[in-house]
């Protein structure tokens, strides 16, 4: 009999290892990770393509200039500050912020015991003819028994106390949830950051445009002025026999013409302030901004830095590197769900079939349940898991290739701008300074009979179109140079 029993507990114990070595077995098989193919590599430079010399490079990049540094009028200062504190899409980024600061908490809690206090109360009827009936039965009959501890039937069950559960981390599963929350709140971050880049060269943009549209309304009032004059003399003239009525209709259309575009310019005033409110979050109103004039600006060029730094340091390249570890992290996880999963189900408190001895240190009981988990069934679910993570990461490492040849192009997009709105600058002024001399040459020969009224039409109309186009190109010039800051990253600070 003795020999009977100790070949019955071999057989539980070989039975218990066959059964742990087959859920490791059928567990362990995990799918390798994908591999990804390597990233493009970044030029060694990159320069205007207009000039070849190294001017725009330096150790120090411009993108690193606060804002507040990077732009000097207080106007605009003040008009950026208000955007950024005001703008939903910046309030938004904010909140996804916190959101997934939240998730790193959660995977963190993860981590620790969760606790449960439990209150409980039951009531079983066993049968005469049942096992736990039977038992109770004889039981009862013992001797050894106090009256209390007769057990009833049917039987109250009474518990009052805490069970826990904890999940020990050795495969990492765990570690590597909370590796991808923190790279998902850190992309956040960063994704709130180039948020910021955009509306503040956003706002400088509009700002800019602004005080030119307010440059040109003046240049065009003043042509005006000196056409409503110009029309004034053509009719004396008329009247004196030196012009046609045909001259006096010339000019009083060339100044019908430039009277409409005054029009034209106060309505693109209202539309740009309006943008600005709307980036303000704020219904329309005036905008604040300074009044100057673009001849007396003259930007210069913006340190470039080294190539591989101002793409890296960008905000969206950083998103979109986190978001590609964040999704690597995923999958590390995932693999780990495959191995049995090791947990601990501690519990203590007060349990007892008799109401009246329940709350007495008589019935303190305590206990801990330990064992390992492996899917088995599930593993189907887990499989699908594992392919949309591994296509999440194909997705976040063709969205980080995407974003770094954009910004890489971005940046010599904007390089080579500024280089060609600087030679079409020079040209413009010329042109204009040319012009401008030909209007009063073409009034004193018209004046003097040398020279007929299309032609002072003409030059007037030249000179006109000449200005603004200078103004225009002046604040093309301006928007590259906060175009440029934006491409380098600045902005954010």
């Amino acid at each position: 009999m003795k020999q009977l029993t100790v070949m019955h507990k071999r057989s539980m114990k070989l039975l218990g290892g066959t059964l742990v070595a087959v859920l490791f077995m059928a567990a362990c098989k995990v799918a390798a990770p994908p591999a990804l193919p390597d990233v493009k590599p970044l030029p060694p430079e990159f320069l205007p393509k207009t000039d070849t010399s190294a001017s725009m490079m330096d150790s120090t990049s411009a993108g690193n200039f606060h804002w507040d540094v990077f732009y000097s009028d207080s106007l605009l200062l003040q008009l950026i500050d208000t955007v950024l504190k005001n703008n939903p899409d910046q309030q938004i980024a904010l909140q996804r912020v916190e959101i997934m600061n939240q998730l790193v908490n959660q995977r963190r809690a993860a981590f620790l015991p969760s606790f449960q206090g439990v209150l409980s109360g039951g009531l079983d009827r066993f049968g005469e003819y049942t096992m736990n009936g039977v038992g109770n039965f004889d039981m009862n009959l013992s001797p050894n028994l106090s009256k209390e501890q007769i057990v009833p039937n049917p039987v109250p069950d009474l518990f009052i106390g805490v069970r826990s559960h904890w999940e020990i981390d050795i495969w990492g599963k765990l570690k590597a949830q909370k590796k991808a929350a923190i790279a998902r709140l850190m992309a956040a971050e960063n994704g709130r950051r180039y948020l910021t880049t955009q509306l503040v060269a956003q706002v400088a943009s509009l700002y800019y445009e602004l005080a030119a549209s307010d440059i040109e309304l003046d240049i065009i009032q003043n042509n005006i002025k000196l056409q409503q004059q110009a029309l004034e003399v053509v009719k004396v003239q008329k009247e004196g026999g030196r012009a046609t009525q045909l001259a006096v209709q010339q000019f009083e259309a060339q100044l019908y013409r430039t009277q409409s575009l005054e029009w034209m310019m106060k309505q693109r005033v209202v539309s740009i302030e309006n943008q600005l409110s709307v980036l303000a979050n704020q219904y329309d109103q005036p905008i604040k901004r300074q009044k100057f004039s673009f001849q007396d600006i003259t930007p210069s060029p913006l340190p470039i830095g080294f190539p591989a730094d101002v793409l890296l340091s960008r905000p969206d390249i950083k998103e979109a590197e986190l978001k590609l570890q964040a999704a690597k992290s995923d999958i590390e996880a995932i693999r780990a769900a495959f191995l049995p999963a090791l947990t601990l189900q501690p519990m203590v408190g007060l349990h007892s079939y008799n109401a009246s001895k329940w709350i007495n240190p008589e019935s303190l009981t305590w206990g801990i349940l330990g064992g390992l988990t492996a899917p088995l069934l599930n593993r189907r679910q887990l499989k699908a898991d594992f392919n949309i993570s591994t296509a999440e990461q194909k997705i976040a490492f063709n969205s980080y290739q995407q974003t770094l040849v954009v910004a890489y192009n971005e940046i010599s997009t904007q390089m080579n701008n500024w280089s060609n709105l600087s030679q079409q600058f020079y040209l413009k002024e010329k042109e204009f300074n040319v012009l401008s001399t030909a209007v009063q040459t073409a009034r004193d020969l018209y004046v003097g009979g040398y020279a007929n009224y299309l032609e002072v039409i003409t030059a007037q109309k030249g000179v006109l179109d000449a200005e603004l186009e200078l103004v225009d190109t002046r604040l093309k010039m301006m928007q590259a140079k906060v175009d440029l800051y934006r491409a380098l990253g600045g902005g954010w600070q």
